[in-house]
């Protein structure tokens, strides 16, 4: 995939706003994580109309945070895997989550700005979970209503493990 966006040269410092996507991602994975777990195993091939089904959606997501990964290196690369068993690419997507983060975390150089990691990879993938969420509801098997603004999102919990829910509804 080539870039139509110059690729930045400064190598910023842990700053407010790399923290602030770290937390963004720790959302993403807790939001993630609700929407994915427990889901039935006929769930994956779920397909209302035309569209990703929720398999597709996950292994894409997975996709996303390889990319990111490799923008956040200064070597961005576009890499569409074909979708394994819903297990495992829940799996990926949660190891590339993890990846990125762990990038983030560090103090090397960031190859484009955040506000291009943000408005690409992350924000792309804030609204497949969103989908997940409503195929859910569509498919008969819809998550628990929860406060998110009480949940317990800790900056760095990437994986698919996460606090218990303070409030549903």
């Amino acid at each position: 995939m080539e870039s139509m966006v110059e690729k930045t040269t400064q190598t910023p410092a842990v700053g407010a706003s790399r923290q602030m996507l770290r937390h963004t991602l720790a959302t993403l994975a807790y939001r993630g994580s609700r929407a994915l777990q427990g889901a039935p195993e006929s769930f994956a091939a779920f397909q209302e109309e035309t569209g990703r089904n929720p398999l597709q959606i996950v292994a894409h997501m997975g996709d996303l945070f390889d990319w990111a990964l490799s923008c956040a290196q200064g070597k961005q690369k576009w890499q569409t895997a074909t979708p394994k068993a819903w297990p495992q690419e829940v799996k990926r997507f949660f190891t590339a989550l993890r990846a990125f983060d762990d990038y983030l975390a560090s103090d090397l150089p960031l190859g484009y700005p955040v506000e291009k990691l943000f408005q690409g990879a992350v924000a792309d993938a804030l609204t497949h979970v969103g989908q997940i969420n409503l195929l859910r509801r569509l498919a008969g098997c819809p998550i628990k209503g929860e406060n998110y603004f009480v949940a317990e999102i800790t900056t760095g919990r990437v994986g698919e493990e996460q606090a218990v829910p303070v409030r549903q509804f």
